[in-house]
């Protein structure tokens, strides 16, 4: 990899910056100055700037209790974002693995992992997501076997995929489903005449959201929880 492109990519630094330090000898390379920005370093070379080691930093991963009146996307510009309620840095880096819409709460992962996130998120994966739900209505019994057999929604081609639906009481439930068409949840109880007045996702995959989360809190993933992905 190139050096400049190394250390903007281990630090807050542009690449300009970077530029502009190696001018002023303020990096190393196994001991030696370099300015040239273009230098190949690997893995095994010892990088100094302004006297301190530089490593190349690991993957990183999040869980987040996400709000109500938050997008996941990196940029918007009429509402606040996921991403500004992470203390982290190189935030731009980072990106949502499963997204909510803004007025959906709870789990939402976050992670500069690409090949991670393709596992949750690709249509072939059928990773499982659970949703809390409250409706308007009374949920109708009926629901749970019409559910499990799929609905076809309008504008697919093809009916839903499995999901199971756990009746908490009259007016909430639980939904698991195994894809993620877009307002999955709420268009399939809206097929049913429903309409969801609450939703909430606990689950991706093995992760489940940790209830010590407050809205708005996050955490760093455990070794076993990324593995669960």
């Amino acid at each position: 990899m190139r050096l400049d492109k190394y250390i903007s990519s281990v630090t807050d630094l542009s690449r300009m910056q970077v530029k502009r330090a190696l001018k002023s000898a303020e990096v190393t390379v196994n001991g030696e100055v370099v300015k040239e920005p273009r230098t190949a370093v690997s893995a095994d070379d010892e990088v100094m700037f302004n006297g301190e080691l530089l490593r190349e930093a690991k993957p990183r991963y999040f869980m987040l209790n996400k709000p109500e009146g938050y997008v996941c996307a990196s940029k918007d510009r009429l509402n606040m974002t996921v991403l500004e309620l992470l203390d982290e840095d190189n935030l731009e880096s980072l990106h949502v693995a499963g997204r909510l819409d803004i007025d959906t709460t709870g789990l939402v992962l976050l992670t500069d992992d690409g090949q991670w996130s393709h596992k949750i998120t690709s249509p072939n994966n059928h990773c499982e997501k659970t949703y809390y739900v409250e409706t308007a209505d009374p949920i109708a019994p009926e629901l749970v076997e019409l559910f499990r057999e799929g609905v076809k929604l309008k504008g697919e081609l093809k009916p839903t995929r499995p999901a199971q639906l756990d009746i908490i009481h009259e007016q909430a439930a639980r939904l698991s489903v195994s894809e993620g068409k877009y307002h999955q949840v709420k268009r399939m109880f809206a097929y049913a005449g429903n309409h969801v007045e609450l939703l909430h996702r606990e689950r991706i995959g093995g992760i489940v959201l940790d209830e010590r989360l407050e809205p708005g809190e996050y955490r760093p993933l455990t070794e076993q929880e990324i593995a669960l992905s």
